[in-house]
């Protein structure tokens, strides 16, 4: 299935839409996404797998591939390192995103297929949709719902589904 979010930050999700908070420099066309710029990109990107924070919440109920997060877990966005846009430990010697975040907007991370079969350097890393802060303050890029609405649409998704940015 394919699930769409919208430009204008709303998804459809079981006969409702949902608010999503999008990139603070809006939507972009995937080929024109940059690593740092802030922006959404548009497209279908593959749901590849989800992580979680074990020590604040049960595991979401899924059928995709799931496991908690570590303490030193890590994403590197340095576009010179062959780790580029995947994950790696902490500490890292080349820069990375530290997916142990105390605000709780990674305590459910959705990881979807942007620029990682191969990653491009440069062309953006880490597109995850993930918990929303209060107030749906803007992302870095990626797409962020209530903790709610993200567990719901984890329990609908399917292997192989889609979700696309337009």
């Amino acid at each position: 299935m394919d699930w769409q979010v919208s430009r204008n930050g709303h998804l459809s999700l079981e006969n409702r839409k949902v608010r999503a908070a999008l990139g603070r420099a809006g939507v972009t066309k995937a080929s024109d996404k940059c690593e740092g710029d802030g922006a959404t990109p548009l497209g279908a990107y593959a749901v590849r797998r989800v992580l979680y924070r074990a020590d604040r919440l049960d595991r979401p109920q899924t059928v995709l591939p799931c496991r908690p997060l570590q303490a030193n877990d890590g994403w590197c966005d340095a576009p010179d390192d062959p780790a580029y846009n995947r994950p790696v430990r902490r500490p890292y010697p080349a820069s990375h995103e530290a997916m142990w975040r105390e605000d709780g907007l990674y305590d459910i991370i959705l990881v979807l297929g942007h620029n990682d079969n191969p990653p491009i350097a440069g062309a953006g890393s880490a597109i995850f949709l993930h918990c929303k802060r209060d107030d749906y303050k803007p992302t870095e890029g990626c797409i962020a719902l209530d903790p709610d609405d993200v567990r719901a649409l984890l329990a609908a998704l399917q292997p192989g589904d889609t979700l696309t940015i337009a």
